[in-house]
């Protein structure tokens, strides 16, 4: 990274980061590319970026996998958020390693884990606390895409930062198509209706309503989500217009 990379001022000081289940590897069986994360989150946390943090469960648990397999949805999606406070249990203590507070906030009430969320007690929390939203929206049939942008807009965040396994979005499956194409910048309308799989319909119109920007990137190179915030491209931007 460039010195002037470096001295670069950030971009955005309150932000959402959601970052999928499977960077900790399968099952709770490794979390070394959490634990480079977590580093990087704390780096932010100690230069005052005010955090709100959502993590996936699909390492623990992957709904449309049970409802093939013949579970109700509501069921699946009840196991899933339950995973997803399992998760933000770990996150919270990777953090405590790094001497960075930090609360977990359940959508309903779980007796002696976190707290229930509440609106204005969330924002005095961001002060000093990374927030890990845990649970989902606490109702079957949002994935944890959709409360991450409900949760974004909840605590007036600038930007929703979305980090997956590949390096943005593209018009294929990379994994499968070396040839698929991928793209800077998106409106969310591109993506609403060529149905690009980056995330959940119903999570970009939310974001789209509410005009909150998002950037889709690869969190497993270190430096990635600090570039960023400090609003280089790391990824693939998403918004009404280029930012």
């Amino acid at each position: 990274m460039s010195h002037s990379s470096h001295s670069k001022p950030m971009k955005y000081k309150k932000i959402l980061l959601k970052i999928s289940g499977e960077s900790f590897g399968n099952g709770l069986s490794s979390f070394e590319s959490a634990t480079n994360i977590v580093k990087e989150i704390a780096q932010l946390h100690k230069q005052e970026v005010q955090i709100g943090l959502v993590i996936g469960a699909g390492n623990i648990v992957r709904g449309s996998y049970l409802e093939k397999q013949g579970i109700a949805r509501v069921a699946g999606d009840d196991m899933g958020m339950l995973a997803t406070v399992i998760n933000s249990i770990l996150l919270q203590e990777l953090l405590q390693k790094e001497d960075v507070p930090s609360i977990v906030l359940t959508p309903k009430m779980i007796e002696g884990i976190g707290e229930v969320y509440n609106h204005r007690k969330c924002l005095e929390y961001l002060k000093k606390n990374i927030i890990i939203f845990s649970g989902g929206t606490g109702h079957p049939y949002f994935t944890t895409d959709t409360a991450s942008a409900l949760r974004a807009v909840e605590m007036q965040a600038e930007c929703f930062f979305k980090a997956t396994k590949v390096d943005g979005v593209y018009d294929d499956d990379p994994i499968k198509n070396p040839k698929a194409h991928k793209f800077d910048f998106l409106t969310y309308q591109d993506i609403l209706s060529r149905q690009y799989r980056v995330m959940d319909l119903t999570a970009i119109s939310f974001c789209m309503e509410n005009s909150l920007p998002v950037c889709v990137f690869d969190l497993m190179t270190y430096g990635n989500l600090t570039r960023a915030i400090k609003g280089e491209n790391p990824g693939t931007w998403i918004a009404n217009s280029k930012p």
